[in-house]
């Protein structure tokens, strides 16, 4: 039973289903990985061992259905309601805070689908950066290079999956969330369609912007996450993307016909950001440009001259969104530097200043849409520089805090704004020998297709590269 995390998330519940393995031998396996790196990734913050081997003992007695995972373990965010577990939402205000009673609809979802949850992974303050160090505890790691950060807000469930400690993780992506952890370390990260995973649909968050997405080693293992993370009724929302497939999975199998890609390095903030676009982001854009070429999709450039007003817009709703938090009168000494700046200034924009924002980014996202309709799927650069190392972001200055974290991803919110799906996906090595990935953009609703190019370009790529601590 050894080395159980070098198999996928797919051979892992194909062992399940022979009988090869139990679900308690899962959890006992993946708990020692947890037991042995998490000290140094810290990646899990809540880890629950009695309640999963409970879980397992349930299913291997058949007391519970194996649903489709068949007992495969995850951690849920950090900003996802467990009853009985504490939901840290990486802040000082919620230490002491009651345990909830009730679980969110995303852990109930995947419950329903067999998975077991062995704990919360790590998020920064409110999962409100891209990078995952808050003040109550250590900074998550980057398995590939510990003396760099994992990215963020779902840095947690990244660098868990990318060192070995889950076969794959839940996230959530309101501004790259999903995939900047992904091209950090590595994984596939896809943000799906605003609509189509009912217990996170987008349509409930300011701007529509938050929506759950999987990450994982490879595009199947993500397409089984994503399959379960819809749940048993996933078309209860009428205002939900049309026709969904039955399985992502199984839409992973079928011939993927020629596409018309655009590429693209232009990004919204326009002269309000420096940008400064690494070499090894521009080989992997030219890398994956040659294996579409060869596999005959039609490439060309995109002129995509995006709206002005897109830096203020998103700004303000960044600090609207914050707005929302609650925050009890007196405890604001109990939030971080960033998260205080945030729900001051969100709490004193008045509605106007939000209607206009939220005016601009639907224009945004009309003019964008329309920008890129004649092509099946928009090509990106991923991060625009290497990622950062732990403790480079601005504690004290907010708003150059902002704009770090806006040079190292220029190219992920857009995609929220405009409630399009998109995949993260790792390409190369940089010299330095940290991951470097490409962004696939779909149109609205076209989750299966940029999947399924996704997946032809990974079996290309034949990605194998994996962090010293995977092996240990």
């Amino acid at each position: 039973m050894s080395f159980l995390h070098f198999r996928t998330a797919q051979e892992l519940v194909s062992a399940r289903k022979s009988g090869e393995l139990s679900a308690r031998e899962l959890v006992e396996y993946f708990l020692e990985r947890i037991d042995r790196h998490n000290p140094t990734l810290n990646a899990l913050v809540t880890i629950t061992p009695e309640t999963a081997w409970a879980e397992a003992r349930k299913m291997d007695e058949g007391e519970r259905d194996p649903g489709m995972l068949w007992g495969l373990p995850f951690a849920d965010k950090d900003l996802t309601a467990r009853a009985g577990v504490p939901t840290g939402s990486g802040s000082r205000l919620t230490q002491g805070a009651p345990l909830p009673s009730v679980s969110d609809p995303m852990a109930v979802a995947l419950d329903e689908a067999g998975g077991i949850s062995l704990g919360k992974s790590a998020v920064c303050e409110f999962g409100l950066s891209s990078y995952t160090e808050s003040e109550v505890l250590e900074p998550t790691r980057n398995p590939y290079d510990l003396s760099v950060g994992a990215g963020g807000s779902s840095g947690g469930a990244a660098a868990a999956t990318a060192g070995g400690l889950l076969p794959f993780a839940p996230g959530s992506d309101g501004g790259g969330s999903v995939r900047i952890p992904a091209w950090t370390c590595g994984l596939v990260g896809f943000k799906p369609s605003r609509g189509l995973i009912p217990s996170g649909t987008g349509f409930d968050s300011l701007g529509g912007l938050v929506v759950p997405g999987p990450l994982a080693r490879n595009v199947s293992d993500a397409a089984l996450l994503l399959d379960a993370m819809r749940g048993s009724n996933p078309s209860f929302r009428a205002t939900g993307v049309s026709a969904p497939p039955v399985s992502f999975q199984e839409s992973l199998r079928a011939p993927l016909r020629r596409l018309t890609i655009g590429v693209t390095t232009n990004h919204p903030w326009g002269d309000d950001v420096d940008i400064d676009l690494a070499p090894e982001a521009l080989s992997a854009l030219e890398k994956v440009v040659a294996l579409a070429e060869q596999a005959g999709h039609r490439v060309a450039t995109l002129d995509w001259k995006p709206r002005p007003g897109y830096f203020n817009a998103f700004s303000t709703l960044w600090r609207a969104s914050a707005a929302t938090l609650d925050v009890p009168p007196g405890s604001e000494s109990l939030l971080e530097e960033l998260t205080r700046y945030l729900v001051q200034a969100g709490r004193a924009l008045s509605a106007r200043d939000l209607a206009l924002a939220l005016r601009e980014l639907s224009q945004f996202e009309t003019h964008t849409i329309e920008c890129f309709s004649p092509f099946d799927v928009i090509l990106t650069p991923g991060l625009a520089t290497p990622p950062p190392p732990v403790d480079s972001y601005d504690k004290f200055d907010p708003e150059r805090n902002f704009t770090q974290q806006i040079g190292v991803t220029p190219y992920s919110s857009f995609v929220n704004v405009s409630g399009l799906p998109a995949v993260a996906l790792p390409v190369m090595a940089s010299p330095r020998g940290l991951p470097v990935g490409v962004q696939l953009v779909g149109r609205a609703g076209g989750d299966v297709t940029v999947l399924g190019l996704a997946h032809e370009f990974e079996s290309q790529l034949a990605w194998a590269l994996k962090p010293a601590i995977f092996a240990d």
